[in-house]
């Protein structure tokens, strides 16, 4: 297992929708383990394939949030199947997108129609963190960043610190 380097905003790699997996090989195991390594040493609650640089519709979470007990879970094309509600996710964060956090509108209740890291099919009724950690993740996979859920004003204000801080590192 590897950790692996997340790509940041502006990173247009961010911007791809994510190829369906085909293949359940090791190729796919060694990715997953990898990312959840990523993970955990962020640390966050979930991960995209794209967020590292990889083009497979691939999620790892774990919204556990127990110390010292980690419950990874991997998905493989997930799709949402259903959405309902509404709720204010309060403070969302995301590993691409450094030092800013606001508030997102996201869905109360959804399912989720996918495939375990070997393939087998899974269906996940979701609400609360999960849900919203789950459309978050699916997101990326779309080449959605939560920031594109925000209003205009906070994205553009987002958009404008951030490159003045890339200017700078420079």
């Amino acid at each position: 297992m590897a950790i692996r380097n997340i790509l940041t905003y502006p990173d247009k790699f961010l911007r791809q929708t994510a190829k369906p997996v085909t293949a359940f090989n090791d190729d796919l195991q060694v990715l997953i383990d990898d990312m959840i390594e990523t993970m955990y040493d962020e640390p966050g609650v979930g991960l995209a394939a794209v967020q590292i640089g990889s083009d497979l519709s691939v999620i790892v979470y774990d919204v556990t949030q127990t110390e010292g007990e980690r419950r990874a879970e991997a998905l493989v094309n997930p799709k949402i199947v259903f959405r309902e509600g509404s709720v204010l996710s309060e403070n969302e964060g995301c590993l691409s997108v450094p030092d800013f956090r606001s508030d997102v509108k996201r869905d109360a209740h959804i399912r989720v129609e996918g495939l375990d890291r070997h393939g087998n099919p899974v269906d996940i009724d979701a609400d609360e963190f999960l849900a919203i950690v789950l459309q978050h993740e699916i997101d990326h996979l779309n080449g959605v960043l939560f920031i594109d859920r925000i209003s205009s004003l906070k994205r553009e204000m987002y958009k404008r610190k951030r490159k003045k801080q890339l200017r700078q590192q420079t």
